[in-house]
């Protein structure tokens, strides 16, 4: 079964086409600027990658050139689309409509227009893609697998907010929780790494990247998640702020007479990492100042590392105990000295790291000291795989 997972942005179409019977990658590409000057499609085959500029006028089109990349006698991977069995697509907010990956039809679809009003920019550019995968490649069922889905298990008392109960029952507001898919991922990756069931550990899954979040997985189940109502709560970001006073958001915007809008715009686009350090979003940037003695830089980066670790702490409380810590995305994957500050005076709860077993990047490997009490793991993500496990499931069922 050869499967086309697609990550369907405003502006952009992420995709892979995976072949499951070894879960070989055959493709994998990105369009970009789609209806903005610029597009382009990039896509790389066995390691070699090449690129087509042309004009992107809509999401149609874009996959038009998709497919039509994949079929390509000279570039392509599969002589005709037939050969796609299913196409998963990533969505990021399913509400409290969806608790897996489900195979789409006109209900579902519309039960992600409903969650839209909490996604706002992301289902509908989700759904966009899912509609153009029906009409350009009919015979292949589509299934939808929502950043949501797998913190749907984590109980009342820790996804709701303290607010009059009626904003619940009219507005659904509660925690949800993102990067669910990555999350599963990493935790089940860490049990095998483990030689463990996965239903008898309690491991800490932090996913961080330019968006990052942190999970508590008890029995293999999301129990706590660090993103909230959007991907806003939590942990500074790239750009965003993370946990903050909520007074602060009225007090600010009177003082610098800011709109709802302008104030939203600040918490999720100038602030993180960039707010901070008043340098750069991408904590590579950020390091390298810190070095040559910015101090800006280096408080955005303990603050980072401060944040993490209060997390790690506050779901090992949560769960009575932790068996696992895993580094996962861009900055868990690659960031050693983050990584080695995050674990600092973390030994009280049996969190020790190996200084020579850290120096790694972009690898799994177990990074924590002989002995330890808990193990900790470095384990890249792989999203687009889970996707294409859970299409080949319910196709197959």
């Amino acid at each position: 079964m050869k499967v086309l997972v697609i990550n369907s942005g405003s502006s952009s179409i992420k995709y892979q086409l995976i072949n499951m019977e070894n879960e070989s990658v055959l493709a994998k590409g990105l369009v970009e600027r789609i209806g903005i000057e610029g597009s382009r499609l990039e896509q790389e085959v066995a390691g070699e990658e090449f690129e087509i500029e042309e004009e992107i006028a809509d999401h149609e089109v874009g996959m038009e050139l998709v497919i039509n990349t994949l079929t390509d006698d000279d570039k392509g991977v599969i002589s005709d689309v037939d050969e796609i069995n299913a196409v998963g697509h990533r969505v990021v907010h399913g509400g409290e409509y969806f608790d897996s990956s489900v195979i789409v039809d006109e209900d579902v679809k519309e039960k992600i227009k409903e969650s839209s009003n909490l996604a706002p920019l992301h289902n509908p550019a989700n759904l966009m893609g899912v509609e153009v995968c029906e009409e350009l490649i009919p015979e292949a069922p589509q299934v939808v697998t929502f950043d949501t889905a797998f913190h749907q298990s984590i109980p009342e008392q820790a996804y709701m907010y303290a607010l009059p109960y009626e904003y619940y029952e009219d507005y659904s507001v509660r925690r949800y929780g993102f990067h669910g898919t990555s999350h599963k991922f990493v935790a089940q990756r860490t049990a095998e790494e483990m030689g463990e069931d996965i239903e008898d550990l309690k491991i800490i899954t932090c996913h961080l990247g330019n968006g990052a979040s942190v999970a508590a997985v008890k029995n293999g189940k999301s129990y706590d998640t660090s993103m909230g109502l959007t991907p806003l709560e939590g942990l500074m970001m790239g750009t965003r702020c993370g946990d903050l006073d909520p007074a602060a958001v009225p007090f600010i915007m009177e003082k610098e007479d800011l709109s709802p809008q302008e104030m939203d715009e600040v918490m999720n686009n100038k602030s993180g990492f960039l707010g901070v350090s008043g340098i750069s979003s991408d904590t590579r940037d950020i390091e390298e100042a810190a070095e040559e003695g910015n101090e800006r830089a280096q408080l955005a980066l303990d603050m980072f590392a401060y944040r993490v670790r209060k997390y790690i702490g506050s779901y090992a409380a949560a769960m009575n105990g932790v068996d696992a810590v895993v580094f996962t995305a861009g900055i868990g994957e690659n960031a050693i000295a983050m990584r080695e500050d995050i674990c600092a005076d973390l030994d009280y709860l049996g969190i020790e790291i190996d200084e020579d077993k850290n120096d790694v990047r972009g690898e799994t490997q177990e990074i924590s000291s002989d002995g330890a009490e808990v193990k900790v793991f470095t384990i890249p993500t792989n999203e687009e795989l889970v996707i294409a496990r859970d299409t080949k499931e319910l196709v197959a069922e």
